[in-house]
């Protein structure tokens, strides 16, 4: 058969379960490695492995007496076989093929009969490290082959030789002390290098924790997780849950590791582990087979559980992260507690996500709606609790001032950009969610009744929602159209959506009269807004009256509501003393024409009859006549106080 080189320093072949290795002399040791044979020579492995030795030692002296005179009488040709051993090792090579089946039953009954004769050895290694694999790497290591040594095998091979006690005390440069010096000058100098090994650890517990492996790994990664390069954080991927929650606690106990290194890992992990989590990212770890659901459910406790407890950068563990993580969870049927964690969390950065982070589906049979509006809900309540705990926190000490309290209250307490993000992005989601036939009026309206006032510039967008709802659930009562309508504040909507809601037929008669009158209501403030711009220049020539109303309304604009009301009071009280102004001019402007009639009466009544020419009548005739000259006046509003003697008014000498 087909037959390829393996390894060098003498001929072997596999074939089934038992390794031979052919020398041109017969084997005369068979070791048995969990379901393996391996039938080699005693002499190589003898100098190399104490343990061996001992045990082929131990055999000799159970053999019955007339075996060992056998054996001592052999020694002279056991000699020779080992020279001839030791020289076919150093001309041939090891090579691996399959023979015929006629070959290898004669090669079993040559070495049956042989054990029979009393000239071979068995061993059996219930319990070997690494298993076969690695116990025939071990042997060629034995024969003189060169083994190679790589992350993957050099905690198997560090295992073997301390089982097989190949140690430097009984061999120079022996096994153990080859994979020591790779180990520590190869492997533990990256932290990618010791993943692998810890990985291939796994399998070789309890072996490569009292050989100290598993804590100089953990404790290499650790200490370069803080690394510029985090090329290798893919590499956390291969390990097993218990490997990992021991990296991820070392470097949480290090102060020299920062918050973005322990989430850059996080997220890693998560991403090539967790199924769904991150679409981008396909493949599964090589080494394991697909998880169950239950195995996935302790993986995405764990992640959870390593979640720094701080709001962080947001740059790694980002809100989309957070919430695929919280979809994740509820794909998996996570324990409640996880899931709480997972939403507070995501809170802390809330105003980072968009609308389709937020949009996770009701994967639970009892539910009605098509997407968990409950779930968000939850988050948008423990983001709105930081404010309250903040302003509870700077309130609640009474030796600290007033200006520390207000910084507390600003630094614990969402910014109000962040606030409106979060706003609108409610808004969005409602309009999102208000197509499903299933959505139920209480709960569209908790929702959109949880963010408070100040976190809506305007309310157009919640206006928009409202009329998607209205327009999915024809058939609402009147009063819980009334209901939904009155989650807008009408006050608080622009011109477009103030002409809108007037024409649209699917809102109550209350909410379109709401509209009109707050409409109505803008369009007064405009004019007055106009009319105070028009007499600011001449009022700012009369002092203020009231020097403490600005500083009292600026008390009282913390208040929105109590704002408006200030504001409106003022406003009222502008255009009565804007309308008492105008009343007072026009009283003047009749006074001044009631003269004018009588002086216009008593010039004509004092002319005489026959004087008068053809048009003397005319207006043109006595004003032609006696010099009258009336100037046109044109009445200006602007002016309060304009004062005009008659006699320049008419045009008239003194």
């Amino acid at each position: 058969m087909s037959s390829s080189s393996m390894a060098r320093h003498g001929p072997s072949r596999r074939g089934g379960e038992a390794w031979f290795c052919t020398t041109g002399l017969p084997s005369d040791v068979v070791f048995e490695v969990q379901d393996m044979s391996f039938h080699l020579h005693k002499f190589p492995l003898m100098s190399k492995s104490r343990k061996i030795s001992r045990m082929l030692a131990e055999q000799d002296e159970q053999r019955p007496a007339g075996q060992r005179r056998r054996r001592r009488r052999g020694s002279s040709v056991a000699n020779a076989e080992e020279h001839a051993v030791a020289a076919a090792a150093a001309e041939t090579e090891i090579v691996e093929a399959e023979e015929e089946e006629e070959e290898e039953d004669g090669d079993k009954e040559q070495e049956q009969v042989r054990m029979e004769d009393g000239k071979s050895y068995s061993i059996t290694f219930p319990d070997f490290p690494g298993g076969p694999g690695t116990f025939e790497a071990a042997a060629k290591f034995c024969y003189g082959v060169r083994v190679e040594l790589t992350p993957w095998n050099v905690a198997p091979l560090r295992c073997a030789a301390e089982y097989l006690e190949m140690t430097e005390e009984h061999s120079e440069d022996n096994l153990a002390a080859r994979a020591e010096a790779y180990l520590s000058q190869s492997v533990l100098r990256h932290p990618g290098e010791a993943t692998k090994a810890l990985k291939s650890c796994e399998e070789l517990l309890p072996h490569t924790e009292e050989l100290g492996i598993v804590a100089r790994c953990v404790e290499t990664i650790a200490a370069r997780s803080s690394a510029t390069s985090r090329s290798w954080f893919g590499d956390l991927a291969v390990l097993g849950l218990h490997m990992y929650k021991r990296v991820m606690a070392a470097m949480a106990a290090r102060e020299d590791v920062r918050t973005e290194a322990l989430e850059g890992c996080l997220v890693s992990y998560a991403k090539a582990t967790l199924p769904g989590l991150s679409r981008s990212m396909r493949w599964r770890r090589a080494s394991a087979p697909v998880s169950s659901e239950v195995e996935q459910r302790d993986l995405l406790e764990a992640v959870v559980a390593s979640l720094p407890a701080d709001k962080g950068s947001g740059s790694v563990v980002t809100a989309k992260f957070l919430f695929a993580l919280l979809r994740t969870a509820h794909i998996l049927r996570a324990s409640d507690a996880a899931r709480a964690a997972i939403e507070r969390k995501a809170a802390t950065q809330l105003e980072q996500a968009t609308v389709e982070d937020v949009l996770i589906p009701s994967y639970s049979g009892a539910a009605e709606t098509l997407y968990d509006v409950d779930c968000v809900e939850r988050v948008v309540r423990h983001f709105l609790a930081e404010e309250e705990v903040g302003e509870d926190e700077a309130s609640s000490s009474a030796a600290i001032t007033e200006e520390e309290a207000a910084a507390r209250t600003t630094a614990s307490r969402p910014s109000a950009v962040a606030m409106v993000q979060v706003g609108k992005l409610v808004d969005n989601y409602l309009a999102e969610v208000a197509s499903d036939a299933n959505l139920k009026p209480a709960k569209f309206c908790k929702l959109a009744l949880a963010m408070p006032d100040h976190a809506r510039i305007y309310d157009d967008g919640v206006y928009r929602a409202v009329d998607i709802y209205l327009k999915a659930h024809p058939r609402l009562t009147a009063e819980e159209r009334d209901r939904v309508c009155g989650v807008v504040d009408c006050r608080k909507l622009t011109v477009e959506a103030c002409t809108h809601a007037a024409q649209n037929e699917r809102l109550p008669l209350r909410a379109v009269l709401q509209v009109l009158f707050f409409e109505q209501l803008q369009l007064r403030r405009a004019i007055t807004g106009t009319l105070l711009a028009s007499t600011a220049s001449p009022r700012a020539r009369h002092p203020n009256p009231h020097p403490q109303r600005p500083a009292a309304a600026l008390r009282h604009a913390a208040d929105p509501s109590e704002a408006w009301r200030t504001t409106t009071v003022q406003e009222s009280q502008t255009l009565r003393v804007d309308m008492d102004g105008m009343r007072s001019r026009v009283q003047g402007l009749e006074r001044e024409c009631s003269s004018m009639r009588r002086a216009i009466k008593k010039i004509d009544g004092g002319a005489s009859p026959g004087s008068a020419g053809p048009d003397a009548d005319t207006p043109a005739g006595w004003r032609s006549r006696y010099r009258c000259k009336f100037s046109t006046q044109v009445c200006d509003s602007q002016a309060r106080d304009a004062v005009v003697s008659r006699a320049s008014r008419m045009g008239m000498s003194p």
